[in-house]
């Protein structure tokens, strides 16, 4: 990725390839976790944490141990045990260290081992020929992206509640048809900056 600036992989992650509505990563925590806003900031600070964390573990680990060793086919599976061991890991020390600050991510931690977004990121830094600085801000600002989407589609769902939605379509219905909405209003974005 030598020809793209660093602000056109910014803009680029978080409203031309948004993570969630572009390419479908992260759905389950986009439709579970999106019913109110501080809920919706919550997952968003964990995931960009967890993700960053990630990215800074997964990176020289591809590099330094699986290349080396001719093991790149073990890729998805080193990277799972990984995140999964960094989400415990991040509990453990939260719980101890900082109580406060574990008590107000509360159930996200253990919800983002299983968010695939993570794990999406991981390997498209390593399938997009990212150095490590370029591999950093793009997982920042996928994070972001997944943020701003889960935090606009949070404020629409609470103020669908308080609108009159037909019997019909409450609940995941419209739920499905506002995610369709905003992917569309996020297409606008494309052709903005090329393409990480």
């Amino acid at each position: 990725m030598e020809g793209i600036s660093i602000f056109a992989l910014i803009i680029g992650a978080i409203f031309v390839n948004n993570v969630v509505l572009a390419q479908f990563l992260g759905i389950c925590p986009f439709l579970g976790v999106s019913k109110d806003v501080k809920s919706s900031l919550g997952m968003g600070a964990a995931v960009l944490f967890v993700m960053l964390l990630a990215t800074l573990v997964t990176y020289p680990l591809y590099y330094y141990v699986l290349v080396p060793a001719h093991l790149e086919y073990l890729q998805t599976i080193a990277y799972i045990l990984i995140i999964a061991a960094l989400v415990q890991m991040v509990e453990i020390i939260l719980k101890k260290i900082a109580p406060s600050l574990y008590q107000a991510l509360g159930v996200f931690l253990p919800l983002i081992t299983t968010n695939c977004a993570v794990l999406g990121v991981a390997i498209l830094v390593i399938q997009k020929n990212m150095n490590l600085l370029q591999s950093v801000v793009y997982s920042a600002s996928i994070a972001i992206g997944f943020t701003l989407a889960l935090v606009i589609f949070a404020g629409i769902r609470e103020h669908l509640d308080l609108t009159g939605v037909p019997k019909g379509m409450k609940g995941v219905p419209i739920a499905l048809v506002t995610a369709g909405i905003l992917a569309m209003a996020f297409m606008g974005f494309n052709g903005l900056v090329p393409l990480p």
